[in-house]
């Protein structure tokens, strides 16, 4: 089964066993996620399209840690003027490997 699921402002296609990594969420790591806002779910021979979501359907996930993605750097730079400014900052994230689809 594949569901396109939204969290976080963004969507993912996610079938069973898929590891992915999300905007953080709350929870230990080995604690079950629900993920309720499914756009589109697909079996062998039929699918559901949401308006804008698909009424009853759900997706389980276990959550596998909670991490800090690569560093990004901002830079600020005015001519004639010396200012300059370097800002860094690491978005969290929760990574969840999806056991029912």
């Amino acid at each position: 089964m594949t569901a396109i699921i939204e969290t976080g402002s963004k969507q993912y296609l996610v079938k069973t066993g898929d590891k992915i990594q999300v905007e953080k969420l709350a929870g230990e790591v080995g604690s079950v996620v629900k993920f309720d806002k499914i756009l589109f779910t697909s079996n062998d021979k039929d699918f559901t399209l949401g308006k804008p979501y698909v009424a009853g359907a759900s997706v389980e996930g276990k959550v596998l840690k909670q991490g800090k993605g690569k560093k990004v750097h901002v830079l600020k730079f005015k001519a004639k003027s010396k200012y300059r400014r370097k800002i860094g900052s690491r978005q969290q994230y929760t990574e969840v490997e999806i056991t029912k689809a």
